[in-house]
């Protein structure tokens, strides 16, 4: 399964099953599980865990030192990725850094088309799509069910909540709360990801919740603490909104601004 043109580091550890195309490199301290098949062309450096079923396609340079002028060879450093990912053609996802824990992680069933880039410290859940040349910097953290359009550009130290979606060429420099959709150059709030919530099953009470918690977010003009002290007080137990209200709270870098309604303009609808 590994082809005769490849080099595999007699310390990396491979299931008898996994295919490794031509002209690719596995380093020592790379684990790789059943199930795996690597692309022409591709670099995978360790300390690197890749968990059941991944695809990487060709091209990708897999757990590569982190681009981080503080960090020093040796450190501790790791990548783990989980099961069944598929990893698409010129991919880079680095290594941890000792400041971040150490450990980039990447969660299961998530489709990372081409181009895209993962930096080190970065923590991905599970069932996420990164469209083409979706960018994350350093300690990035994205919540299972994201969708990031191509282009998207995400700064160090942000968080995107889950089930969120960011439009094509978002440049996003705050935290995404959880079911928001956002767009632009600074990226702002344009409503709830409606479409998401419904390809995912929300039942219309909770999503009435969400669009009530998205209205005093961003509607009502308060400060985001007397927002969350808002919501706190709203008579509800959904476990939605209170994700909602949860991740707020939890907010270093702040949250995404909303974008002005439309106003006087026939035919136009908002999507929150």
């Amino acid at each position: 399964m590994i082809d005769p043109l490849a080099v595999v580091d007699p310390q990396a550890s491979l299931a008898p099953d996994v295919s490794v195309g031509p002209w690719s490199y596995i380093g020592a301290e790379v684990e790789i599980a059943a199930g795996c098949r690597i692309g022409a062309h591709t670099v995978i450096k360790g300390p690197t865990r890749i968990g059941p079923g991944n695809r990487i396609y060709s091209h990708c340079s897999i757990g590569e030192d982190p681009q981080d002028k503080k960090y020093v060879g040796g450190s501790p450093s790791e990548l783990r990725i989980g099961a069944r990912n598929v990893i698409r053609e010129f991919c880079t996802i680095n290594r941890g850094t000792p400041d971040g824990g150490g450990q980039t992680r990447i969660g299961d069933r998530n489709w990372i088309m081409a181009y895209v880039h993962i930096a080190h410290d970065c923590h991905v859940g599970d069932d996420t799509v990164f469209a083409n040349h979706a960018t994350l910097a350093g300690h990035v953290s994205v919540g299972d069910h994201v969708n990031l359009g191509g282009f998207t550009g995400i700064h160090q130290f942000c968080r995107i909540g889950a089930y969120s979606f960011t439009a094509i060429a978002a440049v996003v420099v705050k935290d995404v709360p959880p079911f928001v959709l956002v767009s632009g150059n600074t990226a702002r709030a344009c409503g709830l990801n409606r479409v998401g919530l419904q390809r995912h099953g929300f039942d219309a009470q909770t999503q009435r919740e969400l669009k009530q918690g998205y209205r005093i977010l961003f509607r009502d003009g308060l400060r985001l603490a007397d927002a969350v002290a808002r919501l706190q007080s709203l008579p509800t137990t959904n476990p939605r909104l209170r994700e909602f209200v949860e991740f707020l709270a939890d907010s270093r870098r702040g949250i995404v601004r909303g974008r002005a309604r439309p106003r006087g303009r026939a035919g136009e609808r908002g999507q929150d």
